[in-house]
């Protein structure tokens, strides 16, 4: 029995050892993979702190006006062509392609927007889809010689800058004003206030922010769980980072709910309908570059489109997807750059394409392509606009507007090739 009982100890001793040892080797597999993380996610973390930094200084700067309710949802509503934009291009620009007529093409189709609307008589609804509809087809004609005639992007798109810029001028001459109430109100108004006022607070922001809160709680402990259960071990370290970020998710929500919930007046206030526009197409960029076999594919052309082709992608079809997409967004930026500007004119969208080239460079696209996501380009794009909307609250003039905007990009784009230089 002692013989037995000695044996037992033994093996149950080596078990235990055999337990510690594996849950020591997990943890320091863990912490460096946690390092590994946060070493392949430092610039995004870098932007990010970046775009924070710049709105303290512009908040001290102008004595607090940069996030005065009013003055965050003007910041909304002046920026959302580049928010629109950029959303496209990021896919553009991983495919190794670019678009220089984005700008051409806003002032061609506002131009068809407002002759349709002022001049024809067709109700302000059915222009935005007939303005839809011009956006894919510039999109399919561009996407057809980029793809199958094999003409490069570069060469394509600014032809097309010079093409759309001309028609432009020769449909709308000096300008024509948009005076259909409905459809100006596309910029300038908010969603309706369903559920009416508490206090200086519209009812509907702070449910809808909530809901958003709850979203991003519920996600970050259901990723964790589902980590849990398929055996992925999770240091304590990387828990406490998720929580960290959750949290810190969580504070921004609510403070954005915070100033749209008290911006506007009496009458009308909290969630801008550009806002909705904007949050509609950024779900679904986000979707398709993160939750689709054509997202997939756009990484995987950029990556290596040789690879790409002999692990059986269409690569032509890829191409001219990624532009007639790009027509829709240019579209939809179309529809509220007229609707804010309330004025057709043949020079609208001079130097859009160059935003938001800029903001998917300053959200960490790769210039070489095959990298970059959405929500970066978000953040470079709101970079551009808090860069905007500081200087021109401490009355910097427009020239030095254009010089300090040249300068972060130069420097975007250089971080980004040193650090590529030094991971090779």
């Amino acid at each position: 029995m002692s013989i037995f009982k000695k044996m037992s100890d033994d093996v149950k001793k080596a078990n235990e050892e055999h337990s510690q040892k594996v849950a020591a080797e997990a943890t320091v597999e863990g912490e460096l993979t946690l390092k590994k993380l946060l070493s392949q996610n430092l610039r995004q973390y870098g932007i990010v702190g970046a775009l924070i930094l710049l709105v303290i200084f512009f908040q001290v700067s102008t004595n607090g006006l940069l996030l005065l309710p009013n003055s965050f949802v003007a910041l909304i509503q002046q920026n959302a062509y580049v928010l629109i934009l950029s959303m496209g291009m990021v896919m553009v620009i991983i495919a190794t392609h670019i678009d220089l007529s984005v700008g051409s093409q806003v002032a061609f189709i506002g131009g068809c927007l407002a002759i349709m609307m002022q001049k024809m008589g067709i109700p302000w609804y059915w222009a935005i889809l007939a303005a839809v509809a011009i956006g894919l087809i510039i999109g399919a004609w561009h996407g057809f010689w980029i793809a199958y005639v094999g003409i490069p992007g570069f060469i394509t798109t600014l032809a097309g800058m010079l093409l759309f810029r001309g028609l432009a001028t020769l449909l709308v001459g000096e300008s024509i004003p948009i005076k259909v109430e409905a459809y100006r109100h596309i910029a300038k108004g908010f969603l309706p206030n369903i559920f009416g006022w508490v206090g200086p607070f519209d009812l509907l922001t702070l449910l809808v922010g909530a809901f958003l809160i709850v979203v991003v709680i519920v996600m970050t402990f259901r990723g964790m769980a589902a980590q849990t259960k398929a055996g992925i071990y999770i240091p304590a370290s990387a828990k406490t980072w998720k929580l960290l970020t959750m949290i810190i998710g969580c504070a921004l929500i609510a403070f954005v709910t915070y100033l749209l919930a008290s911006s506007g007046n009496a009458e009308q206030g909290g969630i801008p309908i550009t806002l909705v526009i904007v949050g509609i197409l950024f779900a679904l960029s986000t979707f398709i570059t993160t939750s689709t076999t054509f997202g997939r594919h756009i990484y995987a052309v950029g990556g290596n489109r040789k690879a790409a082709i002999l692990s059986g992608i269409n690569t032509k079809l890829v191409d001219f997807k990624i532009y007639v997409y790009m027509g829709l967004l240019v579209s939809t930026a179309s529809v509220v750059m007229l609707s804010r500007s309330a004025s057709a004119t043949a020079v609208a969208g001079q130097e859009f394409e160059l935003d938001a080239i800029a903001a998917c460079f300053i959200g960490g696209t790769a210039v070489t392509g095959g990298k970059g996501t959405v929500p970066g380009v978000m953040i470079g794009a709101l970079v551009m606009g808090v860069l905007n909307q500081g200087l021109s609250l401490m009355g910097v003039s427009s020239a030095w507007v254009k010089t300090i905007k040249g300068l972060v990009l130069l420097f975007a784009v250089a971080i980004d090739i040193i650090s590529k230089k030094k991971r090779g």
